[in-house]
């Protein structure tokens, strides 16, 4: 499987966290940077247990909304990223 790098500003690091945080919340499946939360079979549950963890782990609270529109951890990672630089 090809790596490509995150077409975002968010560090790659962080980028590799959220995705792994996804796959723990999605029953330990490896997770890519730009896949898909609902074609990796996210649903809603699932999605607000990530929203939750990222408030833990990152003290940056994500609205339902924007992380269903971001969709990717690509995506999240800069959400965080514009979060955490609001704050």
């Amino acid at each position: 499987m090809e790596q490509q790098a995150a077409p975002s500003s968010a560090p790659v690091s962080l980028v590799q966290e959220i995705a792994a945080l996804w796959g723990q919340c999605l029953g330990g499946r490896e997770v890519g940077a730009q896949d898909d939360f609902f074609a990796l079979g996210g649903n809603s549950l699932t999605g607000i247990k990530i929203i939750e963890r990222v408030a833990e782990d990152y003290s940056v609270q994500l609205s339902v909304r924007d992380f269903y529109l971001a969709g990717t951890p690509a995506r999240i990672a800069e959400l965080v990223e514009q979060g955490r630089a609001g704050t």
